[in-house]
């Protein structure tokens, strides 16, 4: 099942909380489960994120073919790669 604009938009409102932290995975994970999701730091993603938020980097896994890749469409995005950044506090 593809990501929907609506689910892409509560996703990023709820990244874009400078506030948002490690647990926001779960609340995320939860909210969404016919999306599959992967967390790492953003230093193990070489590819460009989806989008940048103070704490994370949002990769869109297309899982639509043989073997999973990141994607830039929203469209094919069937699971999230939430890769958190060092940030100074």
């Amino acid at each position: 099942m593809a990501l929907t604009a609506e689910e892409l938009i509560e996703i990023e409102r709820l990244l874009a909380d400078a506030g948002a932290e490690t647990s926001c995975f779960v609340e995320l994970s939860r909210r969404f489960p016919q999306l599959a999701w992967a967390r790492c730091d953003a230093s193990d993603v070489a590819d460009q994120p989806f989008r940048q938020f103070p704490r994370f980097d949002l990769h869109l896994l297309d899982g639509s073919d043989h073997c999973v890749q990141i994607t830039a469409d929203p469209a094919r995005a069937t699971g999230i790669v939430l890769a958190k950044r060092n940030v100074a506090r």
